[in-house]
């Protein structure tokens, strides 16, 4: 059986790493393709020894990044007060990594939260993830032995 259209790929294509632009959107809580994202977080991070499950009715606006018509990543922003924002739930699905996406995703989560008027940003990653430890500290976000990791975000001039 062949496969057409716009969502066909061959496997080459896939196993030498193309994908598609990202298009980052916001999504309910209530998605089903978000829930099976958030799902997939939940099982990654049990199985590194550090996951807890995670609560996705706190309020939070979600975020859904989508290549090639398929739900790849998310994130979410909730608001803790009138400045301050916690990024939660961020995730990209594991053949879609080191492509770009979760700092894609990162820039999207602060431009949400500079709209909302928050200029300070806190996360716990777990030491368990290598990766998003990287990829925080590069973008500016330090540790704080009382909320993970934290960056003060300014407004452009």
């Amino acid at each position: 059986m062949s496969v057409s259209g716009p969502h066909a790929r061959n496997l080459s294509e896939i196993a030498s790493g193309y994908f598609g632009p990202v298009l980052i959107e916001a999504r309910p809580v209530s998605d089903a393709e978000l829930g099976t994202l958030i799902t997939a977080l939940q099982r990654e991070l049990r199985e590194a020894g550090g996951g807890l499950d995670i609560a996705s009715e706190d309020g939070a606006q979600h975020l859904v990044g989508v290549v090639d018509g398929r739900a790849v990543a998310c994130g979410a922003l909730q608001p803790l007060d009138a400045q301050t924002g916690a990024i939660k739930r961020m995730y990209v699905r594991p053949a879609f990594r080191g492509r770009g996406i979760a700092r894609q995703m990162l820039a999207a989560l602060e431009e949400m939260a500079l709209d909302a008027g928050h200029v300070v940003l806190r996360l716990d990653a777990g030491v368990y993830l290598p990766a998003a430890l990287a990829l925080l500290q590069s973008a500016g976000y330090g540790r704080t032995p009382a909320h993970g990791f934290e960056k003060r975000i300014l407004v452009a001039a």
